[in-house]
């Protein structure tokens, strides 16, 4: 599965951003897609997962600010991202599991700065 990830860029505080992570495959037939974010200095961590029957987990620091959506027909999920804080700033990575591997997408980075 190849993963092409877009979207991400400056925004202030306050601001909104969405990212899109487009797959080489049907998404219907990925386990779990997900989006990470690795700031500087730390480990990668997990933003939100959304499994193929539409299950979401979210991490508790971007609950009711962040919105994962897939479009099926363009292979396509979406991560919008609301009331951005520059603790946000950080290098988000698509990712897609199928049949226990795991597949990355390149980074994009979001800066969340006045």
């Amino acid at each position: 599965v190849q993963l092409q990830a877009s979207g991400g860029g400056l925004v202030q505080p306050g601001g909104s951003l969405r990212l899109s992570c487009t797959a080489s495959e049907r998404i219907f037939r990925i386990n779990v897609m997900g989006w990470y974010r690795q700031a500087q200095g730390k480990q990668r961590e997990l933003v939100v997962s959304i499994t193929s029957g539409g299950t979401t987990h979210y991490a508790d620091s971007v609950k009711g600010r962040f919105t994962i959506s897939r479009d099926s027909a363009k292979n396509t999920v979406y991560l919008q991202m609301y009331s951005l804080k520059p603790e946000d700033t950080a290098v988000y990575y698509c990712n897609a599991l199928r049949s226990a591997v795991s597949y990355w997408g390149q980074g994009t980075l979001v800066t969340v700065s006045s």
